[in-house]
């Protein structure tokens, strides 16, 4: 079962060069130039190991021979170690990759259960997300926010643009906890709060269409978030998509962007929907405990008094608090990707045996 996967493979590989030395249209040719260059590396791989799975049965014979037993056998299990490091790393190459990884996220935080300290710890992840941009060379665009009195946050949405950046951060969706004591609580107990996170690939509107007859636009006055971008003109917006009933909003200072802000997170939103709608069947089928995009489950946990962050998904705990909300992901999100490709190689050997 394999090996067939791999010949279709080349089969495959075979055709594109072929298709690509003849006259196509520029857009079948581009598709085919991108396929064709994602699949050269892994062809390169499969005849490897095809050359040697042919060594492998030539060196056999050589067993039916006497004089050429030691021999043979020493050089067989050089052979069988070389094709089990090549079936490695092909189907590491193999596993279906997501096909959002390659996109901009739009995230959203929300303060959820502890009052005004939920608020300051979703203030808390905001900036560690700023922080987690500017070492990646990342731009962030504020789309909404809803500040406290204390200079919390309720809510913030906002886009973060960057190359491959859904990829490291589609495993931020969930519940985040923290344990501290609160700068408001005066007897020094420790409290804990919580805040939740989504975090959406970005849609294009070539993934989703909304008609005008979809939608309904409000435009209000800006007060802004928390008495910010006061102003005296109704350039606020609010668009609700009528079949769904998401309601969006955008309070910048500009009215055309704020629009053009509010339909980004609306086509997001839907295209978000459309791929959790998509995934029933296959989560019935296999519930992936990586990255599954829960927003109600527990993730993570940032405990102050001891230092210490905690992802409850891979039992990954580090005593590294600081470094973490000065956006220094990279060693959990390692740690979560090499944990959703050991399931995801799991499942492939499971489905290559049937």
């Amino acid at each position: 079962m394999f090996e067939e996967k791999l010949k279709k493979i080349i089969d495959r590989f075979e055709f594109l060069e072929k298709e690509m030395q003849g006259h196509l249209e520029r857009t079948k040719l581009e598709e085919f130039s991108k396929e064709y260059s994602e699949l050269k590396d892994v062809r390169n791989i499969i005849s490897k190991y095809f050359l040697v799975v042919d060594e492998i049965e030539e060196t056999s014979l050589l067993l039916e021979d006497k004089e050429f037993v030691a021999l043979a056998e020493s050089e067989l299990l050089t052979l069988n170690s070389k094709k089990q490091a090549i079936e490695q790393d092909l189907k590491l190459l193999l596993i279906p990759k997501d096909i959002n990884d390659e996109r901009s996220v739009i995230i959203e935080i929300r303060a959820g259960t502890g009052g005004d300290e939920a608020s300051l710890f979703a203030l808390d992840l905001f900036r560690m997300y700023q922080r987690f941009a500017d070492k990646n060379n990342c731009k962030i665009d504020v789309i909404e926010e809803a500040v406290t009195d204390l200079g919390g946050l309720k809510e913030v949405i906002f886009h973060l643009r960057g190359k491959k950046i859904f990829s490291k951060l589609k495993f931020e969706s969930g519940v985040h906890r923290v344990q501290r004591v609160p700068t408001t609580e005066s007897s020094g107990r420790i409290h804990t709060s919580a805040a939740t996170v989504a975090v959406l690939p970005e849609a294009k509107e070539i993934d989703i269409e909304i008609l005008p007859n979809e939608i309904r636009i409000d435009t209000m006055r800006a007060s802004g978030a928390g008495g910010q971008h006061v102003n005296t003109t109704d350039s606020a917006v609010r668009i609700t998509h009528l079949p769904t009933g998401i309601v969006v909003t955008s309070s910048e200072k500009s009215q055309h962007q704020n629009r053009a802000r509010a339909m980004e997170v609306l086509r997001t939103r839907l295209y978000d929907l459309n791929i959790k709608n998509q995934s029933k069947a296959i989560a019935s089928q296999r519930k992936s405990q990586i990255g599954s995009g829960d927003r109600s489950e527990r993730i993570r946990t940032y405990n102050f008094p001891q230092g210490r962050v905690t992802d409850h998904r891979i039992n990954l705990t580090l005593y590294k608090l600081d470094e973490v909300l000065n956006g220094d992901l990279e060693e959990i999100i390692n740690g979560l990707i090499s944990a959703e490709r050991l399931e995801a190689m799991t499942a492939f050997a499971i489905e290559n045996e049937k």
